[in-house]
């Protein structure tokens, strides 16, 4: 038996953190975020799933502007009215239009 099968503790080396390979979602997330921005995606960032994930984190638009940006999302909406639905009660109208009223409403009636 090994030292690390006796303490438990994981056999994986520590350098084995570096060579993770990025994900094909996550490569064409990235190249999508480099065609609209016009920023380059280097290729050694592409190697790595922690590289491109910081890369994308660091280029992607994280604001929205416009005329519906304070909206909630689909998803936060479908959510609220499922929740609506098994307290019998209805999602307030103001909850539609601020994405931040959505969500304080979605907390209280978890």
């Amino acid at each position: 038996m090994s030292a690390t099968q006796q303490t438990g503790a994981p056999s994986t080396p520590s350098n084995d953190y570096h060579q993770v390979p990025v994900t094909g979602k996550q490569l064409a997330y990235a190249r999508q975020i480099s065609t609209r921005t016009g920023v380059v995606l280097p290729w050694d960032v592409q190697q790595n799933r922690y590289a491109l994930s910081r890369w994308i984190d660091t280029h992607k638009i994280a604001k929205q502007t416009g005329q519906f940006s304070n909206y909630p999302s689909s998803k936060q909406v479908g959510f609220a009215e499922r929740i609506a639905r098994m307290k019998r009660r209805e999602v307030p109208r103001e909850c539609f239009r601020d994405r931040t009223i959505m969500s304080k409403w979605i907390d209280a009636n978890l």
